[in-house]
């Protein structure tokens, strides 16, 4: 995006005139926040706090006239309402940012979220149930910068529990902010009774909240639940992305600072790295204002990976798939989840069932042998689009020793993690915002889905 930004301005222009233009188009900058707040048992407190900071930053946001700017939505999540129907709700949206006109109307709009009168089945609630209202029921486009906020004292009913609503894990859920390119922050309120789970909820939320366009970590935890402490990081939060649209539309090159305000150390690093998101998001904006274009097709090397830092990926690879190798995929998938499932019962089941679905896709004979050391990719029951992508699959290297030599924990969470997949897969084809063409009226058929590899079997 800083490349497309900078290029397209650049074009035909002295660095002035660039300088002057980017400064009139970032006039009209702005930002939405919604927060996504976990409104069961024990949450009025956090829920109180919450409204209590909106209302600040309103009152900060009317005295500098930046309404037009900034603007807040709320969403509150429980969990399933089959499983207790007394919950009411598993999601609800009680604050547009699109429809809230001023702090008053966000306050009157937000005035009648409380916690629940009952318990949810689970001490884990559909946090990723909240994250995707948000997502999916918020029309982003008008907004720059774009932000949601999850508030939670649990940790998330994973994609394959079967009171979670969405059906997808952090990293799904993570992908699908990424299309809008919204960042999810997680205040994460690590109080006594969740003490066995936080474990668990920490690594859930560091994986939902890394921001891809940098990859920045937006977990912060609350030790102990601290009110106080959980207070001063929403002040913060609202205060530095407010910061950043006022000092945007001022031209000003102070960005992430907070309005009026100097920060306590301990909220440093998260106003540092909403200063580092903020600037990533500025720059997205011009390139789109600009129309800027990366060239379509071009050849170089690039290094996946940070030479210092090798555990941070430098690009996001996306796999082309047409509806029809989608929907390939899908079945095969489905028929790999089947026999691992029977495999599960009886060990060497598994393979069998993957020859007998090889055989009745044509392939060889000679390719099915027995042989415990022959790879799922030998079978041939994946297409061969899947040969030649630059991933080490986990799924196209087992073999059946392998899998014979899995206990049931691990011979599970293959399953967990294909059958996640599978219904990631489901939500891509009823996608039909982000079907493209190749090429200007060409069928309809041929149109491909960017499949983030990482979601590839």
């Amino acid at each position: 995006a800083a490349q497309q930004a900078q290029s397209g301005a650049s074009q035909g222009q002295n660095p002035a005139q660039t300088a002057a233009n980017a400064t009139s188009q970032l006039k009209e900058f702005s930002a939405a926040v919604v927060f996504v707040i976990d409104s069961t048992i024990s949450m009025d407190p956090y829920i109180e706090r919450t409204r209590d900071a909106i209302a600040k930053v309103y009152a900060q946001i009317a005295k500098e006239n930046l309404g037009r700017q900034v603007k807040f939505g709320l969403v509150a999540f429980r969990s399933s309402t089959q499983a207790v129907p007394g919950l009411e709700y598993v999601t609800k949206m009680y604050a547009d940012p699109n429809t809230v006109k001023d702090g008053a109307d966000f306050l009157a709009k937000a005035a009648d979220l409380k916690q629940a009168k009952v318990s949810s089945k689970s001490f884990n609630e559909d946090s990723y149930a909240g994250v995707m209202q948000a997502i999916d029921k918020v029309d982003w486009s008008p907004f720059g910068a774009r932000y949601v906020v999850l508030i939670t004292d649990a940790g998330a009913l994973d994609g394959d529990d079967k009171l979670s609503g969405t059906g997808l894990n952090a990293e799904q859920v993570r992908i699908e902010a990424s299309n809008p390119g919204v960042a999810i922050y997680t205040l994460h309120l690590k109080t006594a009774a969740g003490a066995k789970d936080h474990a668990k909820a920490e690594a859930q939320y560091q994986a939902l909240s890394t921001y891809t366009g940098t990859n920045t970590s937006l977990y912060y935890p609350v030790d102990a639940g601290d009110l106080n402490a959980f207070g001063s990081k929403v002040d913060a939060l609202a205060s530095a992305i407010t910061g950043q649209v006022k000092a945007a539309y001022m031209g000003d090159d102070a960005i992430g600072s907070a309005m009026n305000s100097k920060p306590a150390p301990a909220e440093q690093k998260m106003l540092d790295d909403a200063a580092l998101i903020g600037h990533a998001m500025r720059l997205a904006y011009l390139g789109e204002k600009t129309g800027s274009q990366a060239p379509p097709v071009f050849q170089a090397w690039i290094a996946d990976r940070d030479p210092i830092k090798q555990n941070v990926p430098t690009t996001d690879v996306r796999v082309l798939l047409t509806k029809s190798q989608l929907s390939d995929l899908s079945d095969v998938l489905k028929k790999i989840l089947d026999a691992a499932n029977e495999g599960m019962i009886s060990p060497s089941e598994m393979f069998e069932r993957l020859r007998s679905v090889a055989a009745t896709m044509g392939t060889d004979p000679n390719q099915l042998k027995q042989n415990g050391t022959a790879k799922l990719s030998e079978l041939g029951v994946l297409g061969e689009y899947l040969d030649d992508l630059p991933y080490h699959s986990e799924v196209l290297n087992l073999d059946e020793d392998t899998w014979k030599s899995w206990d049931g924990l691990a011979q599970e969470k293959f399953i967990r993690t294909l059958s996640t997949k599978l219904r990631h897969y489901q939500v891509y084809n009823a996608d039909v915002d982000r079907w493209v063409p190749l090429a200007e009226g060409s069928d309809a058929r041929d149109n491909v889905y960017p499949v983030p590899l990482e979601m590839m079997p």
